[in-house]
């Protein structure tokens, strides 16, 4: 059993960021600019939004964040969607998810500007990602494939089992599993709470991508030996072993499935930075015009 070390390469991509950032400055060129939107006070969110200003300051980005009250409105919150659109200082901004239930997610995603939607979910870069066309992808199926990408994990020609449909991450990370290129040419099945004989399927697996949101769902009875097993779940549950009272618990059993892995990622450690690096990246991009003049 090996472990995918995803704080580790996270931790090397950021690197890469923050010289090539350096260079653009040398260079006299504009300094990458992300702005984020956080509605309310929940504890996920926060931490989450923190962590991204963090990494901005890290790589040399300039990091803006805008905070409004649950109550604010649906109109007040496209305004602010609109003001970001049309500031030529942001290169790219976030909205974070989720919200507040009296808003309507898809109706503000849409509302932003796919060339600054360093998220990928707007449905112009979800539908050019499906086509294999230069987009922002979805930051944490990049990040997967990333981790793939730089642990030389092959792929081609393998059977990859996907537990989640999401639009966040089991789509399209799907998407990108099946597509022509390395890391992809998968043959791939997704799983959801509908599929019947799911234990079956995954034991015919090659690599499983566990995106449920349900912890320990991945068990050891469920794998075949040298399965590669890419854990995406975060989940907090109760813990009287750590002084916060919970734990952060993914959607493997760890400790069953490990050791007839070949490759694994931890919880924590795993996917979790790949995700906000991928949107450092998403960024530069951005700020760099790479993909949309």
């Amino acid at each position: 059993m090996n472990l995918i070390d995803g704080k580790a390469t996270a931790a090397e991509i950021k690197r890469e960021i923050a010289e090539e950032v350096a260079q653009i400055k040398a260079g006299g060129g504009k300094t990458p600019h992300l702005a984020a939107v956080l509605v309310g006070h929940d504890g996920g969110s926060e931490t989450y939004v923190a962590n991204k200003v963090r990494s901005c300051e890290e790589v040399g980005f300039h990091s803006t964040l805008i905070r409004y009250e649950e109550d604010v409105t649906e109109e007040e919150l496209l305004a602010c969607v609109e003001r970001l659109n049309n500031d030529p200082d942001i290169d790219g901004f976030i909205v974070q998810l989720p919200l507040p239930k009296h808003i309507r997610e898809e109706r503000i995603t849409e509302a932003i500007d796919y060339r600054k939607d360093v998220d990928g979910f707007h449905p112009v870069n979800v539908g050019r990602m499906s086509l294999g066309l230069p987009c922002f992808l979805s930051a944490t199926p990049a990040g997967i494939v990333e981790l793939l990408r730089r642990y030389h994990i092959e792929t081609r020609g393998k059977h990859c089992v996907v537990l989640g449909r999401s639009n966040i991450v089991g789509k399209p990370v799907s998407m990108l599993m099946m597509q022509k290129g390395i890391p992809g040419d998968c043959t791939v099945t997704v799983c959801h709470s509908r599929t019947k004989d799911i234990k079956e399927i995954c034991l015919q697996a090659d690599i499983i991508i566990a995106a449920l949101g349900v912890p320990e769902f991945l068990r050891g009875d469920m794998v075949k030996e040298g399965a590669v097993v890419i854990d995406v779940g975060t989940t907090r549950v109760p813990s009287d072993k750590t002084k916060s009272g919970f734990k952060l618990t993914g959607d493997v059993a760890f400790d069953e499935v490990a050791p007839k892995c070949s490759w694994i990622t931890p919880v924590p450690g795993g996917v979790g930075p790949m995700t906000i690096v991928s949107l450092m990246r998403n960024t530069l991009l951005a700020g760099r015009k790479a993909i949309y003049a």
